[in-house]
């Protein structure tokens, strides 16, 4: 797990590697073990090392192989890679290192373009191909791992995180109107290729770019699974589906393993991070490092889940490490993990894993996490009234319970010279609904929420807040073959049980049904639920500082009237409208975008 840069010159100048070398510097706690940099032709790459397979230096990067006219750098993790290490031998490769880095480039120059279907796990990767004269990039299929690319004439940078383009220079840092309708419509998530800046746009999920020394390039998606009825499965019993999902399951547990250092479990006390403990116990993981966090409650709710969490820690004996923070370490708390986010992310409990991260990577290097199993597996509350929904109603019944803002309320908040013109959003949801490769209603949606809205949600926001404490965290509901196998499940074996079913048949034969059958928990942050307190005063204090006036991003009546009536601007499915404009301003502010 790491930070890599770069920067490509078309024009024939040399690459400026200042440039390159204060992208790299600035992401010093995605790598905090070592750094590199190296100038290959028309391209300089530039690499951060959080050192977790291959120890030694043999797995350094930038890593270089003259005899086969590449060189690399990787962020991400190849879970397959003793396999592909193996199959390669076999094929007549050499290697020098013993980890995933150079199995990565070694793939490239077995199978060419076609390496990253080869690769199971979490990846951004830059390579050049010397005797080609060409840049390859690509992100995993789920885009765990971050791309940012900043093009402009005769040049091309890329980072793993926004800030560090930022800190190379010369970035259009005007605001990108489809970007911010897509924020203010979708609980702050701006879709690929686009960020909130008009000169920064980001490589898509499993997405393979080939650029030419000449600047020309060209895209492939080298991955997309059909949420289609498979006639293989015809026959298969809710059963059977039960079986084939735990199978998949424990193998994407077991390949987020590879290591060599000590792995941990972000344990929540719900079902996903649940599961995750018991089934690595099962495979005969004892006194695992497990981790979870609790703040103070506030008017009846609660704060924290440690009643779940401890229940799991025991059943399994882990070795569990209960964190309780207070408010008073909040407001300190939201700026740091501002600073630390890739992209403005709107969403409470970002902040909370900012503070776990911190905790946990005092202990580990690697840990598993729940992400993406609502998405996967129809957990939402949203997901069941879908269920034999005509197809030209899913659009309306979507944008119904996701949106936070209409089009024509957007009128009201955006400023005049931020505006987007068109419904942009729902421009977006409709075209990819209507997408062929999607059996039901259901599936439509799954697949929105799994390929396009949950690389910008949830999977950023852990990545971000965990690298910024050197922290590496694994998703096994993330596992491509896990994700093919649910894409193609019924949708009514995903929906039973109030959501999850398939899942939560799996987890009776291992899991306490206290855990199983509890009511839907989220990641509870009550003072920033609420934006009250410091909190509230931090806001209101970023969205009238003399930035946000020059800037004029949101229209003064509007924040006077969510200022004025913070009750007022929690929104549908609990996003919180104060809270969305006032961390789009703090990110802004926190990177000097004036």
């Amino acid at each position: 797990m790491c930070g890599i840069s770069g920067e490509a010159r078309f024009d024939g100048s040399r690459p400026d590697t200042a440039a390159v070398e204060r992208m790299t510097g600035a992401m010093r706690s995605r790598g905090p073990d070592g750094e590199g940099l190296r100038r290959a032709g028309w391209v300089t790459l530039g690499h951060r090392r959080l050192t977790v397979i291959d120890l030694s230096e043999a797995a350094a990067q930038p890593m270089a192989r003259e005899d086969l006219g590449l060189t690399l750098v990787f962020n991400g993790c190849v879970y397959n890679y003793p396999e592909l290490r193996e199959e390669l031998i076999s094929a007549g490769h050499t290697f020098r290192s013993t980890g995933d880095t150079e199995v990565v480039l070694v793939a490239y120059a077995q199978w060419g373009e076609r390496f990253v279907e080869h690769l199971v796990g979490m990846f951004a990767v830059a390579l050049v191909d010397h005797r080609r004269d060409r840049l390859v990039l690509a992100r995993d299929r789920l885009g765990i791992k971050p791309l940012y690319l900043a093009e402009s004439p005769g040049r091309l940078r890329f980072a793993s995180t926004l800030p560090a383009l930022l800190r190379a220079g010369e970035v259009d840092t005007d605001i990108d109107p489809v970007a911010l309708h897509h924020y203010l419509s979708w609980h702050s998530i701006v879709p690929a290729p686009r960020t909130v800046l008009r000169g920064v746009r980001k490589l898509p999920p499993a997405m393979l770019r080939i650029v030419e020394a000449d600047g020309r390039s060209r895209e492939r998606v080298y991955w997309r699974p059909d949420y289609v009825r498979d006639p293989a499965h015809a026959g298969l019993t809710a059963e059977d589906w039960t079986a084939a999902v735990g199978d998949a399951l424990r193998t994407a547990v077991r390949r987020r393993l590879v290591a060599d250092v000590p792995v941990g479990v972000l344990l929540s006390g719900g079902l996903d991070s649940s599961m995750i403990v018991a089934l690595l116990a099962e495979a005969g993981q004892h006194h695992l490092q497990t981790f979870s966090i609790g703040f103070s409650g506030r008017d009846g709710e609660a704060g924290d889940e440690f009643h779940y969490s401890d229940l799991v820690a025991a059943a399994f004996d882990t070795d569990h490490h209960r964190i309780r923070l207070g408010d008073e370490d909040l407001v300190p708390a939201v700026r740091r993990a501002v600073t630390a986010m890739t992209e403005p992310m709107g969403s409470h409990d970002v902040v909370a894993f900012h503070l776990l991260s911190e905790q946990v990577a005092r202990h580990v290097k690697v840990a598993q996490s729940g992400q993406g199993a609502d998405e996967v597996f129809a957990g939402y509350g949203y997901h069941q009234p879908l269920v034999g929904l005509p197809r030209d109603a899913v659009a309306d019944a979507f944008a119904e319970a996701f949106f936070d803002r209409t089009h024509a309320e957007l009128a009201r908040v955006a400023g005049p010279a931020h505006a987007c013109p068109r419904d942009a959003s729902r421009e977006v949801l409709a075209a990819h609904l209507a997408t062929p490769g999607a059996d039901t209603a259901l599936d439509a949606v799954l697949r929105l929420d799994t390929h396009l809205m949950l690389p910008d949600d949830p999977v950023k926001r852990v990545d971000s807040m965990s690298m910024a404490w050197g922290l590496e965290v694994r998703t096994p509901f993330l596992d491509q073959d896990l994700v093919t196998l649910a894409a193609a499940c019924p949708p009514e074996h995903k929906t039973a049980q109030g959501g999850k079913g398939v899942l939560k048949e799996v987890a009776r034969s291992v899991l306490p049904a206290e855990v199983i059958d509890r009511p839907k928990g989220y990641f509870p942050v009550p003072a920033l639920r609420n934006v009250d307190g410091p909190v509230r005063d931090l806001v209101a204090e970023a969205l009238a500082a003399p930035a946000a006036r020059r800037r004029g991003l949101f229209r003064p009546a509007y924040v006077a009237e969510l200022l004025a009536e913070p009750d007022r601007a929690r929104a549908a499915a609990g996003s919180n409208k104060l809270w969305q404009l006032g961390l789009l301003e703090l990110w802004l502010q926190a990177h000097g975008i004036d």
